[in-house]
């Protein structure tokens, strides 16, 4: 393969265009800030909303056993946000809307984790991936990347909507109403950028779950949490989800309130941004330990906050986008790669039956099975990512 110049010039034209514009904006943006053209709380801010974080835990100071050292950093005193140096070490988080990762994107990311940070794809507890040790410079190259096998690390940090989660599983589960997975993608993408979700005090989280009857997707927990539901009416079945709200961890934590018992799937993305723009607009701004969803409905009551939500639904201009993901809800099917077969007569490594049983579940789609992969403290690395990707 011939040499290149940059990824930019590598991944000319293999990018959505509106992703492409964004990374190439931010490019611009890091170049002002090494000529001090952009404030370093601005930049910080910019930088943020992107997923890409510094990291307080090496500021270009070291203990060496005897004192503390300074490192004698490249880019001297530049710094990357208020008591950021440039050169310091970040991390860069990475959305994946409802978990949902295939074979090439797996991949991707082990090849990224070994060349930009420590070999090891961390995940998170909200279903995105974060790698460490990520300098600044290649941010961009990383996005890049990224967004060329479809991820994005766009509002992965920052007052916003973050990764929207869902039941893991999703879409095999034997309980489930049915399949929330391409009801929390329409509402990921939704809400992606859109300019009522742009000024909140703090984070915005999340979840769908497939059924009432398990918490996987811990929905009672979230900001907002939507629970598949379904119903007759009109002599077929409708599907919807019961809304909950308000919901929490943190120093104090909340347990959603029920909204709305079913709301109907074409009302639950001008729901949720009438439920963006009341909290945009009275939630806390000022003190970010009071700045969340969950303290503004305690504060309003859930009957006022509710009138005020109906009252901002009725004013939303129509909006295309509401409906118009319902007519292709088999956009995040997948087909199996091979016919579903019955397990062997062995013999078997030992420990093998004991970790069937904790951790192997028979789909809803007979002959298939769910597995669960234990991962230390989240950390999977770049040659167990491949490993499972080609599995």
């Amino acid at each position: 393969m011939s040499p290149f110049s940059s990824w930019k010039d590598r991944l000319a034209g293999q990018l959505p265009a509106e992703l492409d514009e964004e990374i190439s904006i931010y490019d611009t943006q890091i170049e002002l800030r090494r000529q001090d053209k952009i404030d370093e709380k601005v930049f910080a801010e910019t930088r943020l909303r992107r997923g890409v974080y510094g990291q307080r835990y090496d500021n270009g100071l070291r203990h060496d056993g005897t004192g503390q050292q300074t490192l004698d950093y490249p880019s001297g005193g530049l710094t990357k946000g208020p008591h950021t140096v440039w050169d310091a070490p970040g991390m860069m988080r990475i959305k994946i809307p409802f978990g949902g990762l295939n074979a090439e994107q797996m991949g991707t990311l082990a090849d990224l984790a070994e060349e930009y940070a420590d070999a090891i794809c961390h995940v998170t507890t909200r279903q995105d991936i974060q790698l460490h040790f990520v300098h600044i410079d290649d941010t961009p190259d990383l996005m890049r990347r990224l967004a060329a096998v479809g991820i994005t690390t766009r509002e992965a940090c920052g007052n916003v909507v973050r990764n929207v989660a869902a039941c893991p599983y999703s879409g095999v589960c034997h309980d489930e109403a049915f399949d929330v997975t391409p009801y929390a993608r329409a509402l990921t993408y939704f809400l992606l950028g859109h300019k009522d979700a742009q000024d909140f005090g703090r984070k915005f989280k999340i979840s769908f779950s497939g059924c009432a009857d398990h918490g996987c997707g811990l929905a009672h927990m979230h900001d907002l949490g939507l629970v598949a539901k379904t119903r007759i009416a009109d002599g077929r079945e409708r599907h919807g989800f019961a809304l909950y709200v308000g919901g929490g961890l943190g120093a104090v934590p909340h347990q959603a309130q029920v909204y709305d018992d079913f709301v109907p799937e074409e009302e639950i993305l001008p729901l949720a941004q009438a439920v963006c723009r009341v909290f945009a607009r009275l939630g806390e701004k000022r003190n970010r330990a009071r700045a969340r969803l969950k303290f503004l409905v305690a504060k309003l009551g859930l009957e006022e906050f509710r009138r005020l939500v109906e009252a901002e639904r009725e004013m939303l201009p129509e909006d295309d986008r509401w409906t118009a993901y319902l007519g292709d809800l088999g956009v995040t099917d997948e087909q199996p790669t091979r016919g579903g077969q019955t397990l062997g007569d062995g013999p078997y490594p030992d420990g093998f039956e004991a970790w069937c049983d904790s951790n192997v579940m028979e789909q809803r789609q007979p002959g298939y099975a769910a597995v669960t992969v234990t991962l230390p403290l989240g950390d999977l690395t770049s040659e167990q990512c491949r490993a499972l990707a080609d599995i």
